[in-house]
């Protein structure tokens, strides 16, 4: 049976900016629900990138295998906008170039910023989407003060529980948490922009997702498909969940990447289904290692799934409703929760 009322849940607190050497900086489009967000490393952080999902949109990803040679990076963008937000990543590459900041490379310092995007262009006009302007001027605003949440940045477009129709779907965005264990700081940002439904892995409970038929209750994805309900037939790449997780920790590059796939744990607790024909999901992982510390990896890979699944709730849970002429009727948890 589907679920009758939407639960509260209570994820972690913190932000990814709590990690020692790590700055955010957002940028949201008026004209239209989508924006991008910019996680700055500017003094360098080793990296790494796991990509679940069958549809990725991203930039620099093979750059970050441990088997190549750049071991940092000064920045990771995620972006609405499909493949056309990945030149939001070209606007905080120039930022970085006007600062002296990059990877040496003959006469240049080259900024390495890895990029992931998700889709929202089914929100208003499609045209519309996060250039190199708007990855210059969520640069322009990073910092190190605990970063907006909901339906901002990236997520100002992101939309979950889409199966069954936009029009059974919820409003999403983009949420944070972090940890400390042991002297080290774990924090996460993601995007969420799921063709799944959002659950709070404490209950099981759908937190936003495809709502019946009524639009006043939550359907249950999952169950709704085993029941033998049928959903809509899909375009690839309609979705999405793309984030960062952070740390102070001293990482390889092959740690980084180990992490980045212990994150995506995160992500099976609290998106189902997940890692879909039409998801590109993707966290990238930075180390600033500022701790001092080298973390150990199960202690780590434990707290990169606990935040991950905290910054999928939050974002959930602070997105704002979508009531706009023209466009989809989007309610959010926080709307249908009262």
């Amino acid at each position: 049976m589907a679920q009758t009322s939407w639960p509260h849940p209570v994820p972690l607190g913190g932000a990814i900016t709590d990690v020692d050497g790590v700055k955010v900086g957002q940028f949201t489009d008026a004209r239209r629900p989508t924006g991008c967000t910019v996680i700055l490393t500017e003094e360098g952080a080793t990296a790494g990138v796991d990509v679940r999902g069958a549809a990725p949109g991203t930039r620099e990803t093979d750059l970050l295998a441990p088997t190549n040679l750049v071991e940092k990076v000064q920045a990771i963008v995620l972006s609405g906008g499909s493949a056309f937000g990945l030149e939001s990543a070209t606007g905080v590459m120039r930022w970085l170039e006007e600062r002296g900041i990059g990877f040496p490379a003959g006469p240049a310092r080259v900024p390495v910023v890895p990029a992931a995007v998700l889709f929202d262009l089914d929100l208003g006009d499609h045209k519309i989407r996060p250039d190199a302007d708007a990855g210059y001027r969520a640069a322009q605003s990073a910092s190190t003060a605990a970063p907006a949440e909901g339906s901002v940045g990236a997520g100002a477009g992101a939309t979950v529980g889409k199966l069954f129709g936009l029009d059974r779907a919820m409003k999403s965005g983009i949420g944070t948490a972090a940890a400390k264990v042991g002297g080290i700081t774990l924090g996460a940002m993601v995007a969420v922009n799921a063709l799944g439904d959002v659950i709070d892995p404490a209950s099981g409970n759908v937190v936003a997702g495809a709502r019946t038929e009524n639009g006043k209750a939550p359907l249950a994805t999952t169950g709704a498909l085993l029941r033998g309900e049928l959903p809509q037939a899909l375009q690839p790449g309609m979705a999405t969940t793309i984030g960062c997780v952070a740390t102070d920790a001293q990482l390889t590059k092959p740690q980084a990447q180990k992490l980045a796939q212990l994150a995506h744990d995160g992500l099976a607790r609290t998106i189902d289904p997940i890692h879909t024909m039409f998801d590109g999901d993707t966290i990238f992982v930075v180390a600033t290692g500022k701790s001092g510390l080298p973390g150990n990896m199960v202690v780590l890979g434990a707290m990169a799934a606990a935040v991950t699944s905290s910054a999928v709730l939050r974002a959930a849970m602070h997105a704002t409703s979508l009531r706009e002429p023209g466009l989809p009727d989007l309610p959010a948890w926080r709307e249908l929760r009262g």
